[in-house]
């Protein structure tokens, strides 16, 4: 008995080893080379759990008769068809097909979530009707209602996270006010209210969100911070959790980063070819520092990672140190800054120089000492990579002299500052033409000559941009080169609005003047180009 056991656990691989085109032929079954999950209908979907589905390798693509049709990747297993039936308490059909694409066919069936948030509360509040008339002016109503109403709390959190992961926002906010719960998503960097909960259920929230991060549910008075890793059909995703005790109650921030994220290129984040070809230069001196400054979310890291992969290459040393590591490059050495145990920019920065680094990225300059180690680094040799938190590039050269950083040595060591924001895109499947009225045209200095054979879009509305008529985000730049004029001039003043407008007599276009580009080109909006770069 034992060895025909044996005997049968062994013959479900050597099924896929030999063909399982010629076993499917041989009992009798059709082979299925692709499936196409977009067809299935959700409600046979909804009858196999998502982990009995991926553990046996099966999924349901449809129902023939009085039998649901079965596709698998192993149609020798009896015993778990045996039991797939009995589950179903329906005749099972069975199709075979190849285990990548059953996989496939699992994760985006299972994907599309058919519940919504605001249904499980419906559900709870009905559960909860008769309990809240009774006793809704009492604390403890929360902590009698955390036993009874735990799974659908469970599934509404759940609910947040893959709602906002398919429309694309990068943070979850849970906010409590002495009335309601309100529920924020922001999508391509603006914030967008998605659901409006009753008060009663924040307690239960909260306390599940910190369970997941593995956070002191009984500390309510103190900011907390986690993480969460977590895997929504074939995309794992790391989720920073963020407390802090307000007034109402404790506010929670949940930022999501998906790990299988695109990896953006220099040539893909919206620079312009002439701007491309400064950088492509900039980015392959020997020496320097190259700084890129904005708001925090303006894709300076992004940005930096670009450059990197373009240097990337077995004769130059990398290394990084970051605060978090957000892209794991292949070839490059990334340090993540600890200050709990003593990893600060500027001590991890002091060691880096000891390593023979060529290319050395930090993360921010934050203070003195950092800015004063980059810059010695930058002038014994080393093409150093930073970011700074001003609002234009000119900017960044105040900073540094306020930081205490002597003028002769910012000109002496920075090659090279690019300011940056993000403007988002104009939905392409609800992009309209119209005519924006003279007094936008006239904040952006658009003269009749200039626009008389432009046209302006807009974005109308539809559900693949969830009616914001935006879909992604694009950049906008503005680089001063640091040349002997600038030097010259830095000496003298550290004005920034004076920098700024010698680096616009050298032909410096500003980060208003790149975006009224990207405007006239049809890719993003007027109302974007003013949002982000208010004077």
């Amino acid at each position: 008995m034992d060895e025909q056991q044996e005997l049968k656990e062994e013959e479900i691989p050597q099924v896929e080893v030999v063909d399982l085109k010629e076993v499917s032929a041989r009992l009798g079954i059709p082979y299925h080379e692709a499936l196409k999950p977009d067809k299935v209908e959700s409600s046979l979907v909804t009858r196999i759990p998502i982990g009995v589905a991926k553990r046996y390798k099966f999924v349901p693509i449809q129902m023939k008769g009085d039998a649901i049709v079965i596709a698998t990747a192993h149609p020798l297993d009896l015993q778990t068809l045996d039991e797939l039936r009995f589950m179903l308490k329906q005749k099972v059909s069975l199709v075979a097909a190849p285990e990548h694409e059953i996989m496939r066919a699992i994760n985006i069936l299972y994907d599309q979530e058919t519940d919504n948030p605001q249904e499980v509360v419906q559900g709870l509040a009905a559960e909860e009707e008769e309990e809240d008339k009774l006793l809704h002016e009492l604390e403890v109503v929360e902590d009698l209602l955390d036993d009874a109403s735990e799974a659908p709390v469970i599934k509404l959190v759940n609910l947040f996270v893959s709602q906002a992961i398919r429309a694309r926002a990068s943070d979850i906010h849970i906010e409590p006010y002495q009335k309601d719960v309100n529920v924020r998503y922001r999508i391509d960097g603006v914030l967008y209210n998605m659901h409006n909960l009753p008060r009663r259920f924040h307690s239960a929230i909260t306390s599940r969100v910190k369970i997941m991060a593995k956070l002191d549910i009984a500390e309510k008075r103190l900011p907390q911070d986690g993480r969460i890793m977590i895997k929504i059909a074939d995309k794992d995703v790391d989720i920073r959790v963020s407390v802090i005790p307000t007034t109402f109650g404790e506010r929670i921030v949940l930022r999501l980063l998906d790990k299988r994220s695109i990896f953006y290129g220099l040539e893909d984040i919206g620079l312009s070819r002439d701007k491309l070809e400064v950088v492509n230069h900039l980015i392959h001196g020997a020496n320097g520092i190259i700084l890129v400054t904005g708001p925090t979310g303006s894709g300076k890291t992004t940005t930096l990672y670009g450059a990197l992969d373009k240097i990337n290459s077995p004769d130059k040393n990398i290394i990084t140190i970051e605060d978090p590591v957000e892209y794991q490059l292949q070839g490059i050495g990334q340090i993540q800054v600890s200050p709990k145990i003593g990893l600060t920019f500027a001590t991890g920065l002091r060691s880096i120089v000891r390593q023979d680094p060529d290319v050395i990225l930090v993360g921010e300059i934050r203070d003195l000492e950092t800015a004063e180690i980059a810059i010695h680094a930058a002038l014994t040799g080393h093409l150093v990579f930073s970011t700074l938190h001003t609002n234009d590039a000119p900017g960044a050269i105040t900073r540094l002299i306020d930081m205490g950083i002597e003028p002769f040595l910012v000109v002496s060591s920075v090659v090279a500052i690019i300011a940056q924001r993000l403007v988002r895109v104009i939905c392409p499947s609800c992009k309209e033409p119209y005519k924006p009225g003279q007094a936008v045209l006239e904040e952006l200095q658009l003269t009749p000559s200039r626009t008389s054979k432009k046209t302006f879009y807009r974005g109308k509305g539809c559900p693949q941009c969830l009616n914001t008529g935006y879909h992604g985000r694009t950049g906008i730049y503005e680089i001063l080169l640091v040349d002997d004029a600038i030097r010259g001039l830095v000496l003298k003043t550290s004005d920034s609005v004076t920098i700024k407008c010698e680096a616009i007599k050298k032909g410096m276009q500003t980060l208003r003047d790149d975006g009224i580009r990207k405007v006239l080109e049809g890719t993003t909006a007027i109302e974007e180009v003013l949002r982000v770069t208010q004077l």
